[in-house]
């Protein structure tokens, strides 16, 4: 492979982020870097896994909210470029704190705007490390036995 492969992959995620007006977006969980691999031309290809799925997280541009339906063109767009049968998509500012935290200590994959992206996953840590206490508090109630 070229240089040229990963301008046009790195391009092509520019081309699908303004279609879909998103600033930043993540791949996480377990294969995460292999997609980091993919876009930085260090794998030709991804494999092809009946066991396992990409998981991408996406932060759409302020005031954007996406419908149902551009969240299915989202997750075919997503299925298309990474050309993989198994995607699984979720818009990071619809998730739960938690899920939102681990999502960003994934891998930043394309971003517009660095600073911005920076100042948002603090914003995600905070929001998750404020509401952790409440969370244990709701673990040790659902194990709690009579």
């Amino acid at each position: 492979m070229t240089g040229s492969t990963q301008v046009i992959r790195k391009m092509t995620l520019t081309q699908v982020s303004d279609k879909f007006s998103l600033d930043i977006i993540y791949a996480f969980g377990s294969r995460a870097q292999e997609v980091v691999k993919w876009v930085n031309e260090e794998i030709s290809a991804l494999r092809i896994s009946s066991l396992s799925d990409i998981d991408i997280g996406v932060k759409p541009s302020a005031g954007k909210i996406l419908s149902l339906r551009e969240k299915v063109h989202l997750s075919i767009s997503f299925e298309d470029l990474f050309a993989v049968n198994r995607l699984d998509l979720v818009v990071l500012p619809e998730a739960d704190p938690f899920l939102a935290a681990n999502i960003i200590r994934g891998e930043r994959i394309f971003c517009r705007d660095e600073h911005a992206a920076d100042e948002y996953e603090l914003y995600i840590l905070r929001r998750a490390g404020d509401l952790a206490p409440l969370e244990r508090e709701r673990m040790s109630l659902i194990m709690e036995t009579d």
